[in-house]
């Protein structure tokens, strides 16, 4: 009765090109459906065995994951940014890539072509070398993917321990800039800060102008000692009337004051993965808001643009005609412009978005519209990075992310971060813009900046138990 059973698949009837049709019919659909399987129904049964194993493994492997990211996701999220895990799963693909050609092309073997009708022969050739080829580039595709990313989180993210939350949120210094690796006089062109709540991903951005004047340095900061009333303020270390190094003393200036004239202050930064120009950036942003910072996350205005190609470009409702290059007039007009963004809803690629972002002249606040159109861009962008986008155009997207993204948020703190970032798309996020009339930036009462500091952030966080 066994012998039966299998006659058909281990032992058929040679003679009988029908047979022989509808039997290598069934061992290529079973050698994709459960690679292994063909191998052990009527061929090398060690090699199926192996097979069989290898695909359980990775059925495993996927259902865990799935059910982990429903009811586990930080946990799970965490094990899938470790650079070690990755590696593994790397060479994982790639070893099961080759191993699905060779359980194909040994099932192709199987089938015995010379045994089948003649009008199958070519059908189950092209549908055996088909469904073997697509899943080992889409297993090879993914452990390149993988390699790329893991690439990416060596290059951008550190090593260091993970920072638990203060007053239950993460804060972010975001600095926007358009220096590339040599950036020791950099001013940023954007600072902002992202609040966000460490149980529900609730998120304000405070932004921050950059010519804010007198700005005082967070307590026990090294800088408060040379400009205890501020920056650039006197009495202070350059003398009773005040100054500072970098000429114009307000808020952008102070990465260059650090870097260039005062690194030793900061003799650990580069330890931390940071520089004497952020810690003292990002003191004196603390110092203003009355927020303890935790990350900072500088961004390069040309990586934004290898992004947004990366991505497919960026669709934007573009308010008011935006001038591209050139420069401006004595009566502050654009001229010798390069081009113009037209207003209206405009798919720009990353060219067109970098100046979206980046052109002050013609609009009417000026800077303030600028900052405004960058925070607009950085949330149209997110937008684009759903699941399908970020998956088909993984590789550039990472490639990008290299040349876009500096930070010292420590590798093993991605997990929870990815997965407060999702939380966060469930919430409208608090956008806190510090500008006139409310602060003016030659002439700041920073009481008023801490108090709409204050304001926005319980904006975004959950209500207290007290008040339901």
């Amino acid at each position: 009765m066994t012998l039966d059973l299998e006659r058909p698949l281990r032992n058929p009837d040679l003679t009988s090109p029908p047979l022989m049709s509808k039997r290598a019919r069934w061992l290529v659909v079973l050698g994709f459906l459960l690679p292994g399987s063909a191998q052990i129904l009527s061929g090398n049964r060690k090699l199926g065995r192996f097979g069989l194993t290898a695909t359980i493994i990775l059925l495993v492997g996927g259902i865990a994951s799935v059910l982990g990211l429903m009811f586990a996701r930080a946990a799970t999220l965490t094990i899938f940014t470790n650079s070690w895990v990755l590696l593994i799963l790397q060479w994982a693909l790639f070893a099961y890539a080759v191993l699905w050609v060779i359980l194909g092309l040994n099932t192709l073997g199987l089938t015995r072509l010379r045994r089948v009708q003649r009008n199958w022969k070519l059908p189950v050739a092209v549908l055996s070398v088909v469904l073997t080829l697509v899943p080992a580039a889409g297993a090879a595709w993914a452990g390149t993917s993988v390699a790329a990313g893991r690439g990416a989180l060596s290059d951008i993210f550190g090593s260091a321990p993970a920072v638990a939350p203060v007053d239950g949120r993460y804060n972010f210094l975001l600095l926007g800039t358009d220096a590339g690796a040599d950036r020791e006089g950099l001013r940023p062109d954007s600072i902002s800060v992202v609040s966000v709540d460490a149980e529900t991903g609730q998120a304000a951005i405070i932004g921050v102008p950059r010519e804010l004047e007198a700005t005082p340095f967070a307590e026990g900061s090294p800088m408060a000692e040379m400009h205890p009333n501020g920056f650039g303020v006197g009495p202070n270390a350059f003398g009773d009337y005040g100054g500072c190094e970098v000429g114009r003393c307000i808020l952008n200036g102070i990465y260059a004051e650090a870097e260039l004239f005062y690194p030793e202050l900061y003799p650990n930064a580069k330890k931390r993965d940071s520089s004497p120009g952020i810690e003292a950036t990002r003191e004196a942003v603390e110092g203003a808001l009355g927020l303890k910072i935790q990350f900072y996350v500088l961004l390069n205005m040309d990586g934004f643009a290898e992004l947004i190609d990366a991505l497919g470009g960026v669709t934007m409702d573009v308010t008011e005609r935006l001038p591209i290059g050139g420069g401006a007039d004595e009566y502050g007009q654009p001229v010798n412009m390069d081009g113009w963004i037209e207003p209206g809803k405009q798919h720009l690629n990353g060219f067109q978005a970098q100046w979206y972002a980046r052109s002050r002249y013609g609009s009417s606040n000026g800077d303030y519209d600028r900052m405004q159109r960058q925070r607009e861009l950085q949330a149209a962008i997110l937008a684009q990075m759903n699941p399908a986008n970020v998956l088909v155009k993984f590789q550039g997207i990472a490639s990008a992310g290299t040349q876009l993204i500096e930070t010292d948020i420590p590798e093993s703190m991605l997990g929870r971060l990815v997965d407060l970032a999702g939380k966060s798309r469930g919430h409208e996020i608090v956008n806190v813009e510090l500008v006139p009339p409310a602060v003016e930036p030659d002439a700041p009462d920073f009481d008023v900046i801490r108090q709409l500091t204050a304001e926005g952030i319980a904006e975004a966080s959950p209500p207290k138990k007290d008040e339901g």
